[in-house]
């Protein structure tokens, strides 16, 4: 950041030395020592701010992608919960019935009318998949 060269840093030691004097001069080096310590804490402060920050907004990103992708795949896949409470169908017949038995051939037709909604079994909590 500071490119300060060794010969540079000789003539501002020689400098100090000559205007502070030999005798003050380690207190004004502690002085310098201790500003020095707390802008390079104050930097170090501000930098892990902005680095929190920075990982906050990337975790809120991904929870809004999450949050979208989870929304599609709820909708792709219902639970099979959601699809047993919506409200049954009135499956009475207006034709009048010729007897009291239902044949194999109506039952067929009844089905094949009104396939169950395709949907996934809910997983075992703590067991394999099937």
């Amino acid at each position: 950041m500071f490119d300060v060269a060794p010969t540079e840093l000789l003539l501002v030691v020689v400098v100090a030395l000559v205007v502070i004097g030999p005798k003050d001069l380690p207190k004004a080096m502690r002085f310098v020592g201790k500003w020095m310590g707390k802008a390079r804490g104050m930097a170090r402060h501000f930098r892990a701010g902005l680095d929190t920050m920075m990982r906050e907004a990337e975790l809120e990103e991904l929870e809004k992608q999450w949050r979208e992708q989870n929304e599609a795949i709820m909708r792709e896949f219902p639970r099979i919960d959601d699809v047993n409470a919506t409200p049954a169908t009135n499956t009475a017949s207006t034709e009048p019935a010729t007897s009291g038995a239902v044949t194999e051939a109506e039952v067929d037709e009844a089905a094949a009318a009104n396939p169950p909604p395709e949907t996934h079994a809910i997983p075992p909590k703590d067991g394999t998949l099937p």
